[in-house]
């Protein structure tokens, strides 16, 4: 959940050492200015004469740090932690000359031109703004339904103390709802379920049942985020996050980048159960989870994400508006006909129906054009943007985020769930060396399960999206249902580390 408002961003650190201080909570990083830097020359005493400049400058150090350099091959950096005070602007400006590679990391790098914002860079660094909300769960506006509800107001703060106190790799806090609750969400339910089958896109169809099998979803039964969130994780390794209030779009659009998801948990006030002024837990489980089961959107959710690290607030506005016409009210073409795929549109009754009418002007998905549209938030959208597919809107947004000036790119790694930042040849080298040795073993997997299936027409990679349905279809198998699924497609699949393999690309 968040606001598309004026961005308020926090900066933080992007270095190993820096997310582990303030991921252990240090008081002083919160004002503390990092720099680091490699000396040109390495010789004895290289460190010493630096820090002269701190003591002539009268700038004290609160941690020094030296290490290998991951951006110059055979040669070492150094982490200086700066407490506030002195002339940390002359420092800088002298460090800078006689070093090789510099950064500074701060975290008001809004009046300084030579930082940039902080982000994420491992999936524990989301507890450092998870709670840096604009509004938490009781503030409510005045013309909300349940404002002058002292239960209602009572209720949604419950459920805000669950989120604020919720940290990375807990179990996701299970909710009793209330029988009022429940026939609020039957009420939703029952409506949405008579729009799907001919206003949905095939996609969120198709995993809707899924969820229904696996999940709990019904009429009589709120389900739990910590169920759906497994459920996604084993589809696309997408994961749901509670959260306790409106996040920034920079902050909220970061966690997209490790594939989480900020989830409401509660539920709109009984008087409207068809309205809402803000995101509860229908728009979620009904409008996000089924699309987020789905490979190619998991994928271009996760480039809007990527493209947002570290780039300016103007551009990350621009990304927030292309979020909020996709993923949020998004439409797509089949067989002629328009469907919606977007969560503001799957979970919304009365705008569902609107959107397909003809009432409002439906445009080509065209990232640059559809980032400077303007559009109300409190009422139907005047303009929809089609996209062509899931697959077509990524690659487009994928282009789109070429354009975004950053002195970096970034790369996602599954295997660590971090986010790999590349500045430096070293790391580019690095890179590529990886990537083909992956491509070359994927090409040995492919021409051996090609072997296995002699009569399947060889056009590309057209057998990846059947695998991705039978793995769907097999999810209730909560053990190795991967390995399951493939071996059901074809029995004379025999090497399960191989198949498991397969199936995670």
């Amino acid at each position: 959940m968040y606001n598309l408002n004026k961005d308020i961003s926090v900066n933080n650190s992007k270095e190993p050492l820096i997310e582990q201080r303030f991921s252990n909570g240090s008081n002083n990083s919160s004002e503390s200015t990092y720099i680091i830097f490699s000396p040109y020359v390495e010789e004895v005493g290289v460190l010493g004469k630096f820090l002269k400049i701190f003591e002539t400058h009268k700038v004290n150090l609160l941690h020094i740090e030296s290490r290998a350099s991951t951006k110059i091959s055979n040669r070492y950096e150094f982490v200086v932690e700066c407490a506030p005070g002195g002339d940390l602007g002359s420092v800088i400006a002298e460090i800078r000359e006689s070093s090789e590679y510099f950064n500074v990391i701060s975290r008001n790098y809004v009046d300084n031109q030579d930082t940039v914002p902080w982000f994420p860079r491992r999936i524990r660094d989301l507890d450092n703004f998870a709670n840096q909300i604009l509004s938490y769960g009781d503030e409510l506006d005045a013309d909300h339904p349940g404002f002058t509800d002292p239960v209602y107001r009572k209720r949604r703060k419950y459920f805000a103390d669950i989120a604020y106190n919720y940290k990375h790799g807990q179990q996701l806090p299970r909710v009793e709802y209330t029988t009022e609750e429940i026939d609020t969400w039957r009420t939703i339910y029952r409506n949405l379920m008579t729009l799907y089958p001919t206003h949905a896109c095939k996609e969120h169809n198709y995993v809707l049942p899924l969820l229904i099998q696996n999940c709990g979803y019904s009429e009589d039964n709120i389900p739990q985020l910590e169920d759906v969130s497994n459920f996604l994780k084993d589809c696309t390794g997408f994961t749901l996050r509670p959260v306790a209030g409106l996040l920034s779009s920079r902050d909220f659009l970061a966690g997209l980048a490790f594939r989480v998801f900020h989830s409401t948990q509660y539920i709109r006030h009984p008087s409207k159960p068809l309205y809402t002024p803000e995101p509860d837990v229908c728009h979620e489980l009904l409008g996000h989870a089924p699309l987020f089961a789905d490979p190619n959107f998991a994928q271009f959710s996760q480039e809007i994400g990527l493209a947002s690290l570290g780039a300016p607030d103007e551009h990350v506005e621009k990304l927030a508006t292309l979020y909020w016409f996709t993923v949020e009210y998004g439409l797509c073409r089949e067989d002629g006909k328009l469907k919606a795929y977007g969560a503001g549109l799957l979970s919304s009754f009365g705008e569902l129906q609107y959107c397909l009418e003809g009432k409002s002007e439906v445009r080509p998905f065209e990232p640059f054009k559809t980032c400077l549209q303007k559009y109300p938030i409190t009422e139907y959208q005047p303009v929809y943007f089609e996209a062509e597919s899931f697959e077509d809107a990524k690659e487009k947004m994928i282009k789109y985020a070429q354009t975004i000036p950053r002195a970096f790119g970034v790369r996602y790694n599954s295997y660590t769930q971090s986010i790999e930042v590349l500045d430096s040849k070293l790391q580019l080298e690095n890179l590529i060396r990886d990537l083909n040795q992956e491509t070359q073993s994927n090409t040995k997997e492919y021409a051996f399960l090609q072997s296995c299936s002699p009569n399947r027409e060889r056009t590309g990679c057209e057998h990846i999206p059947q695998f991705k349905d039978i793995t769907l279809k097999c999810s209730t198998e909560k053990s190795n249902y991967h390995i399951v699924s493939m071996i059901k497609y074809d029995n004379s699949l025999n090497s399960s580390k191989q198949v498991f393999q397969r199936s995670n690309h």
